[in-house]
């Protein structure tokens, strides 16, 4: 059984592995966004071409309602491209079906993981070699808070 955090299901949890952040959608902070495309082989000259203003509110959220931001670390989602210390962009909006990558909390823990089906039975999966599947069996109490939809990398 998985219960979503829409359904008003609550548990405690380890917070030590997750920081948990909510947007300010209503702070238009947009930046200039290049018409010419940076070259990644050799420079070519300089454009003064400004496209416009570019919002990562409006490309990173389609819910404001039902989002927020969660700090990782860990590195299970490494071939996921979730390294520790990445924010996620977490829609609690979105249903987790197989395949998403969903914060979800099992027996009071959170963790992220990618979200697969055995039958009915819930399976969490890591993006990394080093753990194993995560079987969902009776009597562990699957939650899922929400869908990750994009990942904020630092170089």
């Amino acid at each position: 059984m998985i219960n979503t955090h829409n359904q008003g299901k609550s548990r405690s949890f380890n917070p030590r592995t997750f920081d948990c952040f909510v947007p300010q959608v209503s702070a238009i902070f947009s930046l200039d966004l290049y018409q010419q495309p940076v070259s990644v082989g050799f420079p070519s000259p300089a454009e003064d071409y400004i496209e416009g203003k570019l919002d990562l509110n409006l490309h990173l959220i389609k819910n404001p309602a039902a989002t927020f931001y969660v700090r990782v670390s860990g590195d299970s989602m490494t071939g996921a491209g979730i390294h520790s210390g990445d924010l996620l962009v977490v829609d609690r909006s979105l249903d987790p079906v197989s395949g998403r990558i969903v914060i979800a909390v099992l027996n009071g823990e959170l963790t992220v993981k990618r979200l697969a089906f055995k039958g009915d039975r819930p399976i969490l999966n890591a993006e990394n070699d080093n753990y194993p599947p995560i079987e969902v069996t009776e009597p562990q109490e699957l939650s899922i808070w929400g869908v990750a939809t994009s990942v904020i990398h630092l170089l």
